[in-house]
């Protein structure tokens, strides 16, 4: 067993995070801090590091799932949104987010497309961030 599944989804999420705030690759872009991460949200995130905290959460998701699109993640990361009197529904994350941390993902040589005649098209893991996921303690 690797650390990927031996420890908690939280715990293993810190520590990749902190693994990526080292990487030059996935610096989070300024427009971040004035975005909210999705119409179901009221504001932005107010937490310093969670442009490497989504990215460690993708990757994590990407590592589980083998082959994982943009519009698969806006659903995983999607909520309810509060409309007052009115019941809650369901609404999608924000895709600019995902997308960017993808991009980054390809530009640090973890991540690469996928798309092949009757699977699912999507990113996949490259053999160095296999090595780097099940690298973290």
């Amino acid at each position: 067993m690797n650390s990927v599944f031996e420890l908690s989804a939280n715990e293993y999420n810190e520590k990749l995070a902190k693994l990526l705030k080292e990487m030059p690759e996935f610096e989070q872009p300024e427009w971040t801090l004035f975005l909210k991460t999705g119409t179901a949200k009221e504001r932005p995130p107010q937490d310093p590091d969670f442009w490497q905290k989504r990215a460690a959460s993708i990757l994590r998701q990407i590592y589980l799932n083998r082959t994982v699109g943009v519009n698969r993640l806006k659903t995983r990361y999607g909520s309810k949104k509060n409309r007052g009197v009115q019941p809650s529904k369901f609404r999608k994350a924000s895709g600019k987010m995902i997308r960017v941390i993808l991009q980054q993902g390809e530009k640090a040589g973890l991540l690469e497309k996928f798309n092949e005649p009757k699977q699912r098209a999507g990113r996949i893991l490259t053999k160095q961030g296999k090595e780097l996921l099940e690298g973290v303690n």
